[in-house]
């Protein structure tokens, strides 16, 4: 089925305003089409996830709560960590991530439509 358009007369101001809103909100669409690529992946999401409700962890303590290996979870922080939403500070021996603060607006609009559920034994 192809789609036609048969106006008569475009509304030029409604163009306008909508070409200066998208422009107005460029970055936020920036933002969040980085956001939705790391979040594409479960485990990314879940990491991210993980980060706003501890504040911070290591690589360690998230390969254990999600049972897989601390390279996988490594490889997971870094691609994470070069998109620009999480930050690292270094205790010892031990890397701690956390999420960098700017974005936190961000992640909660996508974590609030993320539904806590108890599971009963």
């Amino acid at each position: 089925m192809e789609i036609s358009c048969t106006r008569a007369q475009a509304d030029h101001q409604q163009l306008l305003n909508c070409k200066n809103t998208l422009e107005r909100m460029d970055d936020n669409f920036k933002d969040m089409t980085k956001l939705l690529s790391i979040a594409g992946s479960e485990v990314r999401l879940k990491i991210l996830f993980l980060l706003n409700m501890e504040d911070e962890l290591c690589p360690c303590d998230i390969a254990d709560i999600l049972e897989m290996s601390v390279p996988a979870i490594s490889q997971h922080i870094r691609k994470i960590k070069d998109a620009g939403f999480i930050s690292s500070r270094r205790e010892g021996q031990t890397l701690y991530y956390s999420l960098v603060k700017d974005k936190t607006a961000l992640l909660n609009a996508v974590f609030t439509t993320i539904k806590m559920v108890k599971k009963t034994a």
